[in-house]
């Protein structure tokens, strides 16, 4: 198989889970939604209403089609090879962490936003699966997924997705103020144990 071959695969096969993804996650958004709140920030019953998020998912798909123009960038044959590489591996990695991360959540999984944060109704805190290893692992996902999709396919689309991502590290820091509101010493010692986005090396 010739390295083009390769990429439009590799490309297919990434739209195909990508949207699937994304469509997984907004499900359980809504779902997560209908659940009883329990601490939040003033603001969130507006920000985080199913009509928000439903305008936000629409909004988010019709800005990536529009831009979805190939960015000018003159692709050699070992720059396609080493993107592709690297590209492949922050995507599809991003994306199983971001499924594991949901998936270790269970029923405390939800929404938020820059603006305003919810947690559910007798939140519990989970220091399990990624979550024991870095303390947003979805988050860094998200991040890693981004990066993979521009290196991947290289658009006007993915640039600003991978740019506007980033803006989660504001999100993390309000996330963490409403949990350490919430769960107060406990939180505090998890934080001290576990490292904000980077996982420590373990030590024999």
């Amino acid at each position: 198989m010739s390295l083009e071959s390769a990429e439009r695969l590799i490309r297919a096969v990434g739209a195909v889970v990508g949207l699937g993804t994304l469509t997984y996650a907004v499900v359980e958004i809504l779902r997560s939604l209908r659940r009883p709140s329990g601490r939040e920030e003033r603001g969130a019953r507006f920000a985080l209403r199913i009509p928000i998020i439903l305008f936000a998912t629409f909004l988010f798909i019709v800005i990536g089609a529009l831009l979805w123009r190939p960015l000018p960038i003159g692709d050699r044959t070992w720059s396609a090879a080493i993107f592709l590489a690297l590209g492949s591996l922050f995507f599809f990695g991003g994306l199983l962490l971001y499924l594991w991360g949901m998936r270790t959540l269970g029923a405390m999984f939800g929404p938020s936003t820059g603006f305003a944060v919810r947690l559910q109704a007798e939140h519990q805190l989970i220091v399990s699966g990624p979550y024991a290893r870095v303390r947003h692992p979805m988050y860094l996902a998200v991040m890693a997924t981004a990066i993979g999709s521009l290196l991947l396919y290289r658009t006007w689309a993915t640039l600003l997705f991978a740019i506007g991502m980033f803006g989660l590290l504001v999100r993390a820091r309000r996330e963490e103020k409403v949990l350490e509101k919430e769960f107060g010493a406990i939180w505090q010692a998890y934080a001290a144990r576990v490292p904000q986005w980077l996982p420590r090396l373990q030590r024999r």
